[in-house]
């Protein structure tokens, strides 16, 4: 029998070899760029100021903007949510005509709940971006994140975007401007080759807290410098998204505000890529790839969380049948609660899977916690308990589950829950 180092000793080799190969296979088709962010694609600027929006200290930023210096094709997700910000339903209503050229963002209010003033002051804080970057306001895209039921303050707004400075280095900047409860920035950019161009494709995004499918409590913004249809870029960003910030977790509640857009300029030059054409699979696979990355950024950043979640459904019926199986045990107050204390108690995984509405044959389905095998056609099989808790003592754990059905694969992301997100949410306003 091997002793207790020899498993986990095994267990690390497992993992590390997965994640080489995983590594290995996005390399052949990305490049991820070492301080990427939304304007590491060619002809975006961005900057970020405090406005007084938010209380201040030292560093804070609570007022951006990005911009490209041609027009963009434009692409973007919203909330689900029936409640929701002006900004976005004017993004919605500007995102249909496929063009667009810049974004002005504030943190801090929330822009929702405030009546007919929500409108005017969305489309007034894009007209002030407008003037400030010299552009058509139709082709500025405002938003907001925090406080519910309060007016923007537009006088602090309007003072504050003409003291944005922009530039091709800004992104970082406006990365910690979009932050409320964040603890950390996240932002990411990736070059990928089609025939004899390099494109970038780079973002940003926010979230932490009030997190879960469809989309969450986030902002995400993306650009790029490749030419882009602007119906393949909706058809993209919706794959992409359906795929990452709708397969995340925090705590159960969606937002009035989750926004994505993505702007692409061409300003790399080559075809304009579209569905079918050479390039749109090598755009497809990035676009998914950095979402994923802002996405998984975000629930390792949930408020309170000590660990990520990483849930992996295979075997399933169908696509559809997975993500609803996966988003599942993510999304398991109780799964979060045992991960959160290091607990193996894989019958809450079982039971979360049950009730999810997925497909499944109970006498078929394989559970692995961090790779070692818990359970083999629907039954425990003998594992050292001990090597479990060790396996789940680092910052991720990784659950999977192959119900051996048809070929159905999906995967979400989540967080545990620990007793600092309760004392944080009870004392949010005050």
């Amino acid at each position: 029998m091997r002793s207790f180092a020899a498993l986990r000793y095994s267990v690390i080799l497992r993992l590390i070899f997965r994640m080489v190969i995983v590594r290995c296979d996005l390399a052949t088709e990305l490049r991820w760029l070492e301080g990427g962010t939304i304007t590491s694609p060619k002809g975006f600027k961005a900057g970020a100021t405090y406005s007084g929006i938010r209380t201040y200290s030292e560093g804070k930023l609570d007022l951006g903007m990005a911009r490209s210096d041609n027009e963009c094709t434009v692409a973007g997700s919203f909330t689900t949510s029936k409640v929701r910000s002006s900004s976005v339903t004017l993004d919605q209503n500007r995102v249909l005509s496929g063009r667009a050229q810049a974004i002005v963002v504030n943190s801090g209010i929330a822009n929702a709940c405030v009546g007919d003033q929500g409108m005017k002051d969305a489309i007034d804080m894009a007209e002030a971006a407008a003037i400030s970057l010299d552009l058509d306001p139709d082709l500025v895209l405002p938003a907001s994140t925090g406080l519910i039921g309060v007016e923007l303050p537009m006088a602090l707004i309007r003072n504050g975007v003409k003291n944005i400075a922009m530039t091709y280095e800004g992104g970082h900047d406006l990365a910690r401007a979009i932050l409320t409860t964040d603890k950390r920035s996240k932002e990411v950019a990736v070059s990928f080759q089609v025939e004899d161009k390099t494109y970038v494709l780079g973002g940003i995004a926010k979230g932490s807290g009030m997190i879960h499918p469809n989309m969450a409590t986030m902002l995400g913004f993306l650009a790029t410098d490749a030419g882009v249809d602007s119906g393949f870029l909706q058809d993209a960003l919706t794959y992409a998204v359906n795929r990452s910030f709708n397969m995340i977790t925090v705590d159960g509640d969606t937002s009035t505000n989750d926004t994505v857009i993505i702007l692409a300029n061409g300003a790399a030059g080559g075809e304009q890529i579209s569905n079918g054409t050479a390039g749109s699979e090598s755009f497809r696979e990035a676009l998914l790839q950095v979402c994923v990355y802002l996405a998984k950024e975000i629930a390792r950043d949930g408020e309170g969380a000590t660990k990520l979640i990483q849930v992996d459904v295979e075997g399933a019926k169908n696509e559809n049948d997975a993500r609803i199986a996966a988003k599942a045990v993510a999304s398991s107050t109780l799964v979060k609660s045992a991960v959160h204390g290091g607990d193996p108690n894989w019958g809450r995984i079982i039971a979360a899977l049950g009730y999810s509405g997925a497909e499944l044959d109970e006498d078929l389905i394989d559970l692995y916690i961090n790779e070692v095998k818990i359970m083999e056609d629907g039954k425990p099989i003998p594992f050292f308990k001990e090597s479990v808790e060790v396996a789940m003592s680092g910052e991720s754990v990784a659950i999977r589950l192959d119900l051996k059905l048809e070929s159905g694969a999906a995967t979400a992301w989540g967080c545990d829950l620990s007793e600092e997100y309760v004392t944080f949410n009870s004392a949010y306003t005050t």
